[in-house]
């Protein structure tokens, strides 16, 4: 049997499966290390632990050893003393460590208590715009989605034929396109995630790629057979949604687009969103439904949950971006409910009647809070911003300014 013998430890290496086989022949050191109590000396064991005035020499080594050991173990390496595995420091240097520690505890609390106090007291909604620009020849039509701003900072906004490009750092205004004739206009825009694209959609079923920097157009995507009304946008995927009651999924990047149809809509498909993680898909429809979709498993008939509790087209929808899997979204002028979805149990968690038309909802990304815009009803918000608080949906006040129905948000 192998023995190896280190100080006063003698052991000996096991292998389960060698003890199964010979019990005293080892052909390689095991998986295991079992101390053999029969070669040790557990006396002088017992006196090494407990007795702190006499040292027990060890016969296997002499004395030129042992203290080459204790100058290793006590001094470094220019000979000074030092004190090696220590714990704990003296009485008096671990009562000013605990105080110190005590007094960043302190700190902390102190500055959470603050923290919380300063989130608590209502903050002040503006009272006053921070710049107005002007928009002639708006469509004022619910079904459009024609602003976006984008990453680059850059507003993008369609008036009549016309898409303009608003750069809020040097206020410079570029005029993309304008589409010949009353008949075919934009009628839905959307930018991609590295700003490098603007996806154009048109009365007249055209969707367009265009290179924003040299104010070309660069694709033209194919497959809807009516007017283009919302874009969302998923990595190199562009989404889009028609009057003809589909949805289709292209992928940029290669030369025949589209990649998955969806027609579970029985009306106009009039709103589409992706969630932050890119694994589900909102739709909304003028039949009042809304559809969720997994990215893995796209096409017609494996929509992942149906919501009907809506009783008006939903246009407005909106992924919450500090809680996984909740769904924001607002009925139009017969409704004027926003709903807050959870969509992995596939339930309403949530609902509050505005009695006014929602077009749009964006959540804050700094505060537990949503923005909604309306228009058309009988309530006090009809034209008005309302900012929401999360997830009881008390009221937070209003921004007012607007005139006529807002028509969409985006924030950059």
């Amino acid at each position: 049997m192998d023995q190896r013998v280190e100080g006063q430890v003698q052991s000996e290496w096991y292998s389960p499966r060698r003890l199964r086989d010979s019990p005293t022949q080892f052909d390689f050191p095991g998986d295991r290390f079992i101390p053999n109590r029969s070669l040790m000396n557990l006396d002088q064991a017992h006196s090494l632990l407990t007795n702190r005035i006499k040292e027990l020499p060890n016969p296997n080594f002499n004395e030129m050893y042992r203290q080459k050991l204790i100058e290793s173990l006590t001094l470094d390496t220019e000979g000074r003393p030092f004190r090696m595995l220590v714990f704990r420091g003296s009485p008096k240097s671990s009562g000013r460590w605990i105080r110190l520690i005590d007094k960043m505890r302190n700190d902390d609390a102190e500055a959470l208590r603050n923290s919380n106090k300063q989130y608590q007291s209502p903050r002040q909604l503006p009272v006053k715009e921070a710049k107005i620009l002007d928009a002639p020849n708006i469509k004022n039509d619910y079904y459009v989605n024609i602003i976006d701003w984008g990453k680059n900072n850059v507003l993008a906004v369609a008036l009549g034929g016309a898409l303009y490009l608003w750069n809020s750092e040097n206020k410079s205004i570029l005029k993309l396109l304008e589409v010949q004739g009353d008949s075919d206009y934009p009628t839905s825009i959307a930018w991609s995630e590295d700003t490098r694209s603007l996806a154009v959609g048109y009365m007249h079923s055209t969707l367009q790629l265009w290179d924003t920097e040299t104010a070309k157009c660069v694709r033209c995507l194919e497959g809807h057979k009516a007017r283009v009304s919302t874009l969302a946008w998923n990595g190199h995927t562009l989404t889009s949604g028609s009057r003809d009651k589909s949805i289709i999924n292209h992928d940029v990047r290669v030369r025949y687009n589209p990649t998955s149809y969806m027609r579970a809509h029985t009306e106009e498909v009039c709103g589409l969103k992706w969630s932050r993680e890119g694994n589900l898909l909102a739709s909304g429809g003028n039949e009042n439904n809304i559809y969720i979709w997994e990215a893995s498993k796209m096409n017609s008939s494996n929509f992942l949950h149906q919501f009907k509790e809506h009783r008006a087209a939903v246009k407005a929808l909106a992924w919450c971006p500090f809680q996984f899997n909740v769904l924001a979204s607002g009925g139009g002028t017969k409704d004027g409910c926003i709903k807050i979805w959870n969509t992995q149990k596939g339930t309403c968690i949530h609902s509050i009647d505005t009695n006014t038309q929602i077009s749009a909802l964006e959540w804050n990304r700094h505060h537990k809070e949503i923005l909604s815009g309306h228009g058309y009803g009988v309530g006090e918000l009809q034209n008005h911003l309302c900012l929401w608080k999360y997830p009881s949906l008390a009221k937070m006040g209003e921004i007012k300014g607007h005139s006529s129905r807002v028509l969409g948000l985006s924030q950059v």
